[in-house]
């Protein structure tokens, strides 16, 4: 398990954001030597827990819970032999490229120790915008993206220090609950019948998700 790539954005000007200033930084391109990696600071103000990095649109990106974001190597493989067309790490936004996990069978509150010194722990799925549609340039993208329901993970960050291409990844804590981030994404989006089963991940959901998760019970209460 490794991390094949960090990978961060600067900011740039698109017709396809709802940005007030029409940037974005999801154009991510992989990087040389090390990057400093720690908590950003809370959604809203906050923005990428990668030194370096850009989160333009602070509404709905970045933060402590969702400091990080990783995918998949083999999904992005995936991705590839269905559109017919190269995927370079970091094309879908994501700052950390991975080989040998299945980052969207983690599970919530799971840890990684990247390198040396940083933990990171998962929160969540990364819920496809408008933004990432135009990006790629695929048609339905958003609806594509939400079907396949591989959507890699953010994460929040535990330990600060540095990471870099080629660092080994190792999972030194895995909850005893069953909720993947894979399950929470789909009870977000196409099956909202599921989002009791999220709060046996507890504190260590994304906020937001454990309060979606809270009012659907309570207003299913009997």
């Amino acid at each position: 398990m490794e991390l094949l790539s960090v990978n961060l954005g600067r900011p740039e000007a698109v017709p396809y954001t709802d940005h007030p200033q029409g940037v974005t930084g999801i154009d991510k391109r992989p990087v040389e030597g090390p990057v400093r990696v720690a908590a950003p600071g809370p959604k809203g103000t906050g923005g990428s827990g990668l030194a370096g990095d850009a989160v333009c649109d602070t509404r709905h990106h970045g933060g402590d819970d969702q400091a990080v974001y990783a995918m998949a190597r083999e999904d992005l493989d995936d991705w590839e032999r269905e559109l017919g067309r190269p995927l370079r790490n970091g094309a879908f936004g994501e700052n950390l490229t991975t080989r040998g996990l299945d980052v969207s069978g983690a599970l919530i509150g799971e840890r990684w120790r990247v390198g040396a010194d940083v933990v990171l722990e998962v929160t969540s799925g990364r819920i496809p915008c408008l933004t990432f549609q135009g990006h790629l340039g695929e048609k339905q993208w958003v609806r594509r993206f939400t079907r396949k329901g591989a959507p890699g993970a953010y994460f929040r960050v535990i330990e600060p220090g540095e990471v870099r291409a080629g660092d080994p990844v190792e999972i030194v804590h895995r909850p005893s609950h069953g909720v993947t981030v894979a399950l929470q994404f789909r009870a977000l989006t196409t099956e909202r019948e599921l989002l009791p089963e999220l709060l046996a991940a507890a504190d260590a959901l994304h906020p937001l998700a454990l309060e979606t998760a809270q009012k659907y019970v309570a207003g299913h209460a009997s």
